[in-house]
């Protein structure tokens, strides 16, 4: 037992070390970028070209040497064809822009898709598209607030379809039903329109060691509900209010966007899988991505568009620490 106890210490011990250790390093990497903007560049992939590639070395293994001959020809024959077809009618070949979204809690990642969005409106033209591919479970609402804006500019100019193959939960939805079109995987999870607050509080065990906190505000609502001082029957009503004045808001805005939509049915919170999504019309197709693109790879010219953001060794170590943790 004494072993058991002197290894449990050892190892509280070690923890509590690495962790300090780590938190140092980050706060003086947060320091340091903050000093530093981070810099990244974009990634443009001809997806349409990909896709020829792959397909022409499949027939290549499938057909015999006259067979493979006499469909290249035809390949060919149907590309000049096609080129002509644009050429009088003065128009490009239509584009089906490609951009991913995989959200964290406090959406950072919206700093990259602005730039995107900002990228693909510059050269869009109306007979062009966008395809979002979404995954989030939801997170911040000025966060996920200011990605649903950023794709309402999309939406002005082209046409958007978001596509759900995983997750698109409430701040994920709130993106989501901002698009022209939805498609989901049959098992994806959808909807979740609704807000969570939580606040620990160690009022009373700081009490207990004779711990005073003094916490004073100018401002009858400057805080309702705090980490340390003593919370109120006052504070955690105007709380509940303010969480209920969100919802509203959450409520309005997928209502704005999908007014078929019996929004007292949806925003209960829950979520759904994706077929069950589709028979409550929030979204309007079970597919997926991939064959999103495999239907309009033919038509039109997909292009895929990243901004990366380039991160340093020790962001990375950090980044693998804090998901351990």
């Amino acid at each position: 037992m004494e072993f058991f106890l002197s290894y449990g210490l050892f190892l509280a011990k070690t923890v509590t070390i690495v962790f300090g250790v780590i938190l140092t390093f980050s706060f003086a990497f947060s320091a340091g970028n903050k000093k530093h903007n981070k810099k990244g560049n974009f990634k443009i992939v001809n997806v349409s070209k990909k896709y020829s590639s792959r397909k022409q070395n499949m027939m290549r293994f499938k057909m015999n040497a006259e067979e493979y001959k006499k469909w290249r020809k035809s390949e060919k024959r149907a590309k000049k064809i096609k080129e002509k077809k644009n050429k009088d009618t003065k128009e490009r070949e239509p584009c089906l822009f490609i951009i991913n979204f995989k959200g964290t809690v406090d959406a950072e990642e919206v700093n990259s898709l602005r730039k995107e969005i900002t990228t693909v409106l510059s050269i869009a033209e109306k007979h062009d598209e966008v395809l979002l591919n979404l995954e989030s479970p939801g997170g911040t609402v000025n966060g996920y607030g200011l990605a649903a804006a950023q794709l309402e500019r999309l939406k002005k100019k082209v046409k958007l379809t978001i596509s759900i193959d995983k997750i698109a939960a409430s701040g994920g939805y709130m993106m989501a039903c901002v698009a022209d079109y939805i498609i989901a995987a049959p098992f994806s999870v959808v909807g979740s329109i609704g807000v969570v607050g939580q606040v620990p509080n160690i009022y009373r065990f700081l009490k207990k060691q004779n711990v005073d906190i003094e916490l004073h505000t100018a401002g009858q609502h400057k805080r309702t509900l705090t980490f340390l001082g003593e919370n109120t029957e006052s504070g955690r009503k105007k709380f509940i209010q303010d969480l209920n004045n969100t919802h509203i808001l959450f409520k309005k805005f997928v209502q704005k966007n999908r007014p078929n939509l019996d929004i007292d049915i949806v925003s209960t919170g829950e979520y759904w899988y994706g077929v069950q999504a589709k028979e409550k019309g929030l979204i309007d197709e079970l597919s997926t991505s991939d064959e999103y693109i495999l239907k309009n790879v033919q038509e039109k010219k997909i292009i895929s568009i990243r901004y990366v953001v380039h991160k340093g060794v020790l962001n990375r170590i950090l980044n693998i620490f804090s998901t351990i943790i």
